[in-house]
């Protein structure tokens, strides 16, 4: 039996996650590209995909400005990508993605180049089930059919989410060493909370109106 030291200090957390909350763009969409953008059009026409993405850029303005400014050793510093499935390629798909416009893995990149790890941060099953789902949504057809298989699918949808957010929160618990720093780019409907280990101390440095920024978009 383990003995307790009683007389010891409080346990040190000396893991730390530094929580980014992004909104996706449509260079972040790989084949979905396509659909977002007519789904996008037929729901906001130009004038409002222009106006949309005119505050995408703002919020990655805000975002870039935050990471860059962040003090680290990047030598520690592991980088959680929502989307970005264990693979073994991570650093090709995040190049790919990066050279086809996405200022999110642009910004990884020149993270990558300061000496931060890409690391594989989803299950390729459950995101491969979260293309399908989204790829039966954006072609039904119409506003009012798409609406109407999301509101059926929304059972599944949020399931899904769940299931992503416990693989996410576990790959992080697995992978992030004592004395590292993990930086985690998650969609804003993603929730970790009390999925990760007690021993990781959570960092928000973007906080406040950016959080509602999103259902403005």
């Amino acid at each position: 039996m383990k003995k307790t030291n009683k007389s010891a200090g409080p346990e040190v957390i000396d893991k730390k996650l530094i929580h980014i909350p992004i909104i996706h763009t449509e260079a972040d969409m790989g084949r979905l590209s396509g659909p977002v953008r007519k789904a996008a059009l037929q729901k906001l026409g130009i004038r409002g995909i222009k106006k949309k993405a005119d505050l995408i850029d703002k919020i990655w303005t805000v975002i870039e400005k935050t990471v860059e400014g962040l003090d680290l050793s990047f030598e520690k510093v592991r980088l959680y990508q929502d989307g970005l499935p264990v693979c073994g390629n991570e650093s090709g798909i995040v190049t790919d993605l990066a050279a086809s416009g996405s200022r999110n893995h642009r910004l990884l990149m020149r993270l990558m180049d300061k000496g931060a790890l890409i690391m594989g941060t989803e299950s390729p099953e459950l995101l491969l089930e979260e293309y399908e789902l989204t790829k039966k949504i954006l072609t039904a057809g119409g506003n009012l059919k798409s609406m109407k298989i999301e509101a059926h699918q929304k059972p599944v949808s949020d399931s899904l989410l769940k299931r992503r957010d416990q693989f996410i929160a576990d790959r992080i618990n697995d992978t992030l060493c004592p004395g590292e720093t993990g930086i985690l780019f998650l969609g804003m409907l993603h929730s970790l909370g009390p999925l990760l280990d007690e021993q990781i101390k959570v960092i928000y440095p973007i906080t406040g109106p950016f959080n509602r920024w999103d259902r403005m978009a």
